[in-house]
């Protein structure tokens, strides 16, 4: 998965000249949380955030009047608050990257760039977490299987097979070996519902044969109930 199938497209930016005043607007106008500042010929040179926005602006305490307080919010450019040289991602890098790149960096968003270094999109946290509820199938609801085999090379087939031999329709299949022991992985499977019964006879049949970490029933039509 790329982040150009993931990324926003249509991204707003800021120059380091624009005032808070207007930034600060643009932010609530839009409900945004990072804005890319750019240059004139579009290249990335920084990044503010709503955070920013909010640091560098006066107190609730303040005494100043309206007035003086617009004029002050007027006159701090964003080039005051922003912060220089930010992490970015490319278009053609995997979204794993991204979201490593996140976790390593502890930010919530990476501005997209091209080989000329031109903002060419955002990705977010929310852009993560879409593409895993698409690659898992989550919204397909039906039933979460975590089994523990060995990471030996064929281990997953009998696994597979047996599922497929009662019937069962496979929409995802996710591995892991972290947080395992070595020689062993964890895999992550969802199939789709079925009936009741079958249901538990499969997973009775499946529990005998392997190492079952947990069945789940997993409907998101019941996650607001």
């Amino acid at each position: 998965m790329l982040i150009r199938d993931w990324m926003t497209r249509e991204v707003t930016t800021v120059s380091k000249d624009t005032s808070m005043l207007k930034a600060s607007k643009i932010f609530k106008d839009n409900d945004f949380r990072r804005l890319p500042v750019v240059d004139e010929q579009g290249k990335l040179v920084g990044i503010v955030t709503d955070r920013d926005i909010k640091d560098a602006s006066p107190s609730k305490a303040t005494t100043l009047d309206v007035h003086e307080l617009y004029y002050l919010l007027s006159e701090i450019k964003i080039k005051d608050i922003m912060t220089p040289n930010p992490f970015t991602i490319k278009v053609d890098d995997s979204l794993e990257k991204a979201a490593i790149k996140m976790l390593e960096k502890k930010v919530e968003g990476l501005p997209v760039v091209d080989e000329k270094g031109e903002v060419v999109g955002i990705i977010t946290e929310t852009d993560i977490f879409k593409a895993l509820v698409n690659i898992t199938g989550a919204y397909q609801g039906g039933i979460k299987i975590g089994v523990k085999i060995s990471s030996e090379q064929g281990s997953l087939k009998p696994v597979l097979d047996l599922l497929r031999s009662h019937g069962a329709r496979i929409n995802s299949v996710l591995t892991s070996h972290d947080r395992v022991e070595q020689g062993f992985r964890h895999v992550y499977m969802r199939i789709q519902d079925m009936e009741k019964s079958k249901e538990m006879f499969l997973q009775g049949e499946v529990s005998q044969k392997f190492d079952v970490l947990f069945w789940l029933r997993d409907n998101p039509k019941l996650m607001d109930q």
